[in-house]
């Protein structure tokens, strides 16, 4: 989305990550000027799905710029809006997700029944508004929400090292002796 909107190009934007230009102007748009309908409602599953919206935001941005009289490329009027409804429908499919997991986990005892952690890291942890959603479901779920600081949120690498912190402290799943493996590449 961030590509298609040229935010390279935003004046407030050309130095941003696209996940943090979007959540950045996103803070000063109005979610409620566009309404993109959530993919895969119909399917009751734990999949998470993007390409759906983001055929209806190529579409809004599209349908924007020929209103605009603009071409492909230059900066629509509307982008903080486009931001911010784009968003709100990222986090909205997010949480409902993830809640359908955490009651299919809950039900099929897969978690503790206390102390149950909702784990979330990568871009999404790094952005705020899904962050303070997650929470909340996380709250009204008495689930603990356990996110790396934002700043460790883009790098992979960072990510499995923390992963694998996590994994030795709690002795889940850690190899002590790394004889018999065979490495492949790909």
């Amino acid at each position: 989305v961030a590509r298609r909107l040229s935010l390279r190009k935003h004046p407030e934007c050309h130095s941003m990550a696209a996940g943090k230009a979007i959540e950045h102007l996103a803070q000063a748009g109005n979610q409620e000027q566009f309404v993109f309908h959530l993919p895969m409602k119909r399917y009751r599953n734990c999949n998470f799905s993007f390409s759906g919206l983001q055929n209806l935001v190529n579409n809004a941005i599209a349908q924007k710029e020929k209103e605009e009289g603009i071409q492909e490329g230059e900066i629509l009027s509307c982008v903080k809006d486009v931001a911010a409804a784009v968003q709100h429908a990222v986090a909205v499919h997010i949480l409902q997700r993830t809640y359908r997991a955490m009651l299919f986990c809950t039900k099929n005892s897969i978690l503790p029944s206390k102390n149950a952690a909702l784990v979330v890291s990568g871009g999404v942890a790094s952005n705020q508004y899904i962050r303070k959603g997650l929470q909340n479901l996380a709250d009204a779920n008495d689930f603990a929400l356990l996110c790396p600081p934002p700043r460790l949120c883009t790098d992979n690498g960072v990510m499995i090292a923390w992963n694998g912190i996590e994994r030795l402290r709690a002795g889940l799943g850690v190899l002590h002796r790394t004889d018999g493996i065979r490495y492949e590449p790909k």
